[in-house]
């Protein structure tokens, strides 16, 4: 357990400090919630409406951004070959990077994305939807990430095929995330929620293992 916990706390630093990928993926999610408005005009209602989409789109991107520095590191240095070594499961160190990468980029951008839907004129009955969507949704992005990271992981210039992997599994977390912050703030009903709480767990439950395979691949050729 305390190897896992020192995988998960020295990624969470490699991530957090000066530069890291956390600080480039929060700067990506304001850019884009920041332009959409520049672009599509002063219409507040509008704005409220489109809101949802644009936000878990935004967010959805920025988590994509250092997906592809999961494991690539630890690849080129040889660090992966020890700890494949060490008594510490595959699939544990898979999970343990899934959720610093979760802890650093997913939740970050949950708690930013607040802020950035006052850009949009969100009502207030759409900030709860929008904040507990994006923490139950995002992360499915870092499980499924950190499969295609695993994937790619020997290929060179993997970073650039990793998001038309990952892009296509990702439209049900979107579609779902999306839906909960519209129904709530036109007023219907929809069990948004409860689908991509479903998605998002059988996701994160299964990652680990998939994750770890397609690690031993790449670790084997």
């Amino acid at each position: 357990m305390s190897a896992f916990f020192a995988v998960l706390f020295r990624d969470i630093r490699l991530a957090t400090r000066a530069g890291g990928s956390a600080f480039l993926a929060l700067a990506f999610f304001a850019a884009v919630a920041t332009l959409v408005p520049l672009g599509v005009g002063s219409d507040l209602h509008l704005l409220a409406r489109i809101a949802g989409g644009v936000l878990w789109v935004g967010a959805i991107l920025a988590a994509l951004l250092s997906l592809d520095r999961l494991f690539q590191p630890d690849f080129e240095d040889g660090s992966l070959d020890i700890l494949a070594l060490s008594p510490l499961p595959l699939e544990a160190l898979s999970f343990a990077k899934i959720a610093a990468h979760w802890i650093t980029t997913g939740l970050a951008l949950t708690i930013l994305s607040p802020l950035l839907g006052l850009l949009f004129g969100l009502l207030p009955e759409g900030y709860a939807p929008l904040v507990i969507s994006l923490a139950i949704g995002t992360p499915a992005a870092s499980a499924i990430g950190a499969i295609a990271a695993a994937l790619t992981l020997s290929i060179r210039r993997g970073g650039l095929i990793l998001p038309f992997i990952v892009l296509p599994l990702l439209a049900p977390v979107v579609i779902f995330g999306a839906s909960a912050v519209t129904g709530a703030v036109e007023g219907l009903p929809n069990g948004a929620l409860g689908l991509l709480a479903a998605f998002s767990f059988a996701v994160v439950l299964i990652s680990p293992f998939v994750t770890a395979a397609a690690l031993r691949l790449n670790l084997a050729g």
